[in-house]
Order: C-alpha cells, then sequence, then structure tokens
C-alpha cells in the first residue's frame, strides 16, 4: 500500500471543481447488492479518490466498490481529519499522488491495523466536517462516501471534530490483544521491527521509493540469515505493510520475552551528499542537535497515524528512572558499539560518529537491550540506490545478523 505523494489537476465543472483520477468501468457496479456483508466489507476495494471546491466548501469523494461506514474524526496539533474504513485495498491509477485543495494540504492513505484502513487528511487550517452521506452507483459513478469540509475555528474544531465516545470505534478498528508467544527455554529470542508502515511511510527517497519498504525487505531478510543459523527464534513485530503504534511495537517485544530488540529505518537529510550506516541507543539528553532531531522525527509515527502518544510518554519516564534501566542502557550501548558498529565496518560506509543516543520511543523497553539502525540515506541518490540492491541487501543483513549473534553470545 502506498503513500500519495504528486499532485492531481483540477478541472472546472459548473459550480463545482472537480479532479477525476480514473474511468470506472460500468459492468462492476451493476453486481453490486445495496446490502453488504462484514466479510465482503473486509473485500471492499477503493478506485478513486478526487476533492470538488464550492465556496468555502471541500468536498472529499471516495468510491468504493461495496457500500461501507466511514468513521470520522479530527486531531489538533497539527490539525488533521481521520477517516476510518474497513479494510479495503487501494486501487488507484496512480498510488503515487496526492490531493489538495481548499483546506486539504495533504493526504495520505493506507493500512491501519490488520483489520482496517485510514484516510488522513492534513489541514491547511482547522475544518469541521459539515456533510457526510454517501451516494449508491448510477450508470457513471460507483458507491461514493462524500464528506464536506468547512473552514472553522480551534475552539469548535475540538468541540465538534474529537472523537466520540458514544461511537463504537471498536467495531471499524477491532483492537486484539497483542499475542503471547510462548518461548523455548533454552533459544534466546530477537524481535526485528521494520519501523513505519501501512499510512505512515517514514521517509521517502528522491526516487520516491519509501522507508517503511525498504526497512520491511531487510528485515524479513535479517529474519531469514537469522534463522538458518539455528538455535535462535526471531519474531518481526510487523511482516507487511500495516501500521502499527510505537507502544504496541514495545509491548510486543515484552511479550515474547525478547532478549534483544532492534528496530530498522532508513534516514532522510537535507544535505544530498549525507549518507553512511549508523546505529542510535537511548538517552533522555541527546548526543547531538540532528540525533535529536531525528528522535522527534521518529516519535511523530503515531501522529502521523492518528494516534497521540497520550500518556504514554509520562509512563516511560516514570519507568526509566526503575534501576533496571541502567543496566538495560549499559547493554545496549555494547550491543550498538561494540557489535553493530564494529561488524558493520567491514561492509558498508559508516556514517560520521556512527553512534549516536536521543529519546526514541520505541527504545524504551526498561528490559530489553534495545538499538535503532538507520540503514542508509535515502535522500543520498548512490545509497539509496544500494539499499535497494539485492546483494547489497544480503551483505547489510549478514553482518547486523552476525553483530547480533556476536553479542548473545558474549553477554
Amino acid at each position: 500500500m502506498m503513500i500519495a505523494s504528486c499532485c492531481t489537476r483540477l478541472r472546472i465543472l459548473p459550480g463545482i471543481i472537480f479532479s477525476k483520477l480514473a474511468i470506472l468501468i460500468v459492468i462492476t457496479f451493476l453486481l453490486l447488492s445495496v446490502g453488504t456483508s462484514t466479510s465482503d466489507a473486509m473485500s471492499a476495494k477503493v478506485e478513486d479518490l478526487r476533492i470538488g471546491l464550492k465556496n468555502s466548501t471541500t468536498r472529499l469523494v471516495i468510491e468504493v466498490d461495496q457500500k461501507i461506514s466511514p468513521y470520522v474524526f479530527g486531531l489538533a496539533n497539527p490539525y488533521r481529519i481521520v477517516i476510518d474504513l474497513p479494510k479495503v485495498n487501494f486501487i488507484l491509477p496512480n498510488q503515487r499522488f496526492s490531493i489538495r485543495g481548499g483546506v486539504i494540504d495533504r493526504l495520505r492513505y493506507g493500512a491501519f491495523r490488520p483489520e482496517s484502513s485510514r484516510l488522513v487528511l492534513d489541514l491547511k487550517t482547522p475544518a469541521k466536517v459539515s456533510r457526510k452521506f454517501i451516494l449508491s452507483p448510477n450508470l457513471n459513478n460507483n458507491w461514493r462516501l462524500v464528506i464536506d469540509l468547512s473552514p472553522t475555528d480551534h475552539e469548535e474544531f475540538v468541540s465538534t471534530m474529537r472523537p466520540k465516545p458514544t461511537i463504537k470505534e471498536s467495531q471499524l478498528v477491532p483492537k486484539k490483544p497483542l499475542p503471547t508467544v510462548p518461548k523455548p527455554f533454552d533459544l534466546p529470542t530477537i524481535v526485528i521491527d521494520a519501523g513505519h508502515g501501512g499510512v505512515d511511510p517514514g521517509a521517502i527517497g528522491i526516487s520516491g521509493v519509501h522507508e517503511k519498504d525498504i526497512v520491511l525487505s531487510y528485515a524479513k531478510e535479517i529474519k531469514r540469515q537469522l534463522e538458518n543459523k539455528g538455535g535462535i527464534k526471531v519474531y518481526l513485530t510487523r511482516d507487511k505493510d500495516v501500521f502499527i503504534p510505537l507502544r504496541d511495537r514495545v509491548k510486543f517485544a515484552r511479550s515474547v520475552d525478547a532478549d534483544l530488540f532492534i528496530s530498522l529505518h532508513a534516514n532522510s537529510h537535507k544535505n544530498s551528499k549525507t549518507n553512511g550506516f549508523s546505529v542510535y541507543t537511548l538517552s533522555e539528553n541527546a548526543s547531538d542537535a540532528e540525533a535529536q532531531a531525528l528522535a522527534a522525527k521518529e516519535n511523530k509515527s503515531d501522529v502521523i497515524g492518528g494516534l497521540d502518544l497520550g500518556a504514554y510518554s509520562n509512563d516511560v519516564q516514570n519507568i526509566l528512572i526503575d534501576f533496571t534501566q541502567a543496566k538495560t542502557n549499559e547493554l545496549s550501548v555494547i550491543l550498538a558499539r561494540d557489535n553493530l558498529i564494529s561488524e558493520a565496518s567491514f561492509s558498508v560506509k559508516l556514517l560520521n560518529r556512527p553512534w549516536r543516543s536521543a529519546g526514541f520511543a520505541v527504545l524504551k523497553a526498561p528490559d530489553i537491550p534495545s538499538a535503532l539502525i538507520e540503514l542508509g540515506y535515502l535522500t543520498n541518490k548512490k545509497e539509496e540506490g544500494q539499499l535497494q540492491n539485492q546483494n547489497y541487501r544480503k551483505n547489510l543483513s549478514s553482518a547486523i545478523a552476525r553483530s547480533l549473534l556476536k553479542y548473545l553470545k558474549n553477554n
């Protein structure tokens, strides 16, 4: 699932301006029934997205092959409209486009949880949903979810768009307890976390490649190489393109009694010449301004997905004062500096000062040595190409796998 990322063209129609992205086949909707079962809704297809402008109203039209109901709410700081749907497939002519117009600054979409999908509208100014309805198919269109947005102020946005407790969001976004996987007594366990995913693409390379796709391919390759060695258990926080909140990634590692937690990422930089492999560990006092900025960016993943870290950060601060965190941090530094960086130096170019530290939310398991790996920079043309190369991926994954095994042997 790709996140939208180029511009659409608006054309003038009487009264409303629309951007049409696809011509739909008439026979498709003639076969649809008005009623839709839950299982059918799970396989619905979004086949077109477009906006219309009339006076001060911005209209979003979501064309879908089955009748489904959205759950819509707003989030401030920054202002966003979140549209939750049952699991759908985004079948669009060009999955790397961006819709802008009226109060909408950017639109992103993708998998949110295994059972649901999400669209996030980044707003230029606060806006409320003035109308929301669904249109039945006709000779020219399929089912259409129509959402009209009107400008408003901060106070009205907060009062009218905040999630309503009377609406059972769980019906649209089922929340299952994290799986608890029994761990064999004699096998060390590693959890590999592919950063970002679903509605959150992460960094976007100069060729348009998404960080979420790059890191997932490396996570799978590292897992394959580790399991080929035998005598070790490896879990992935995600094995497909789905959004997972930061807190749930840490909870999963603890639920399987992990001995190590590794989070994979690919970086970006305003200077296209910047490149190199690096590893970050947890510290509330960042090693430098760049590390602090990177941590702030990565910690916004939940916000991008339409979630807020809420009280989690405060809870974590309390956990960090526990004595056990001191030993965990010590082991994390050994993992990063003496193993990951040392081993990678024989295979790839290292970033200047390759070991750094900052307050990454995903590294805050109090009892699991953890490290965040930046595989390289997608904004560097050469390194972006290398990261997508199969042989490079195998070699770098092999170096990471060797370093993890070395750490487990010595610690």
